[in-house]
């Protein structure tokens, strides 16, 4: 991971809610840690009580009166905004800016900049920042939720820090591939099912278990899942012969071996 915190700065807040979702974000995500500008409320014991397993994160939230002190030991910001600009701008997407962040860090401490949920930042504020970040979202409802812009941001650049690289958990039971024994095995006991059932009776056998081996191929299925589909095939035999109803082997006196 990289060298220097990436920071979440918040400039005036007004839900706390919104503040709690942030936490449980930064967790989520690595960041190294939050910053709050002159927030409308804090909380410490209810933000926990939203961010649950959160008491050692939110111990280390720094408190601001003024952005320029939130940032001022920062060697690289951006700051969120979703109006256009009239003054020429570096503004760039999430993607880009997370990246940058990554590499930034390397030097020391960098921020982005989320603003109030009413009116985002001023434009004296987002001076204070060193580049711009719009998200694209619908021309038919641009209102981005705090927090969910706050997200966007943390999950880029986890992404940028390699957060993608983390390894999926894997099944707890692992089987073996199907090996072509095994499945020779179901294509057998799912036509002889087939051919009890009557489903061949308007359709071209051949062309239809072809179809059948097809599916059965792409999914490429496990030792385990093999023996499953197999074991259907039987059981719809059985329970033919169960309700008393006459199984016919297929013509050619295939099916299970």
């Amino acid at each position: 991971m990289s060298a220097g915190p990436i920071l979440a700065v918040l400039q005036e807040p007004q839900d706390i809610v919104n503040i709690a979702s942030a936490v449980r974000i930064a967790k989520n995500f690595a960041l190294g840690g939050l910053r709050l500008v002159a927030p409308a409320a804090f909380d410490a014991y209810r933000i926990e009580g939203i961010a649950h397993n959160t008491a050692d994160f939110i111990a280390r939230i720094g408190h601001y009166d003024r952005l320029s002190d939130a940032l001022a030991d920062c060697v690289w910001t951006v700051g969120l905004t979703a109006r256009g600009r009239a003054a020429k701008r570096m503004v760039v997407r999430p993607r880009e800016a997370a990246r940058e962040l990554v590499r930034r860090s390397a030097e020391g401490p960098v921020a982005f900049v989320a603003g109030r949920e009413d009116a985002g930042l001023t434009n004296d504020e987002l001076d204070q920042c060193q580049a711009l970040v719009t998200i694209p979202v619908s021309h038919e409802y641009k209102s981005l939720n705090l927090a969910q812009a706050v997200a966007i941001m943390a999950y880029e650049t986890w992404l940028a820090r390699g957060g993608e690289d983390e390894p999926l958990k894997l099944h707890r039971h692992v089987a073996d591939p199907a090996v072509q024994e095994q499945l020779e095995r179901v294509f057998q006991d799912w036509e002889r099912s087939l051919w009890a059932i009557e489903f061949f009776k308007t359709r071209q056998a051949e062309s239809v278990m072809r179809g059948i081996r097809e599916v059965f191929y792409r999914a490429g299925m496990d030792g385990r899942e093999a023996a499953l589909f197999r074991a259907i095939g039987i059981e719809i035999r059985r329970y033919l012969e169960r309700s008393g109803l006459t199984v016919e082997p297929p013509p050619d006196g295939g099916g299970e071996r």
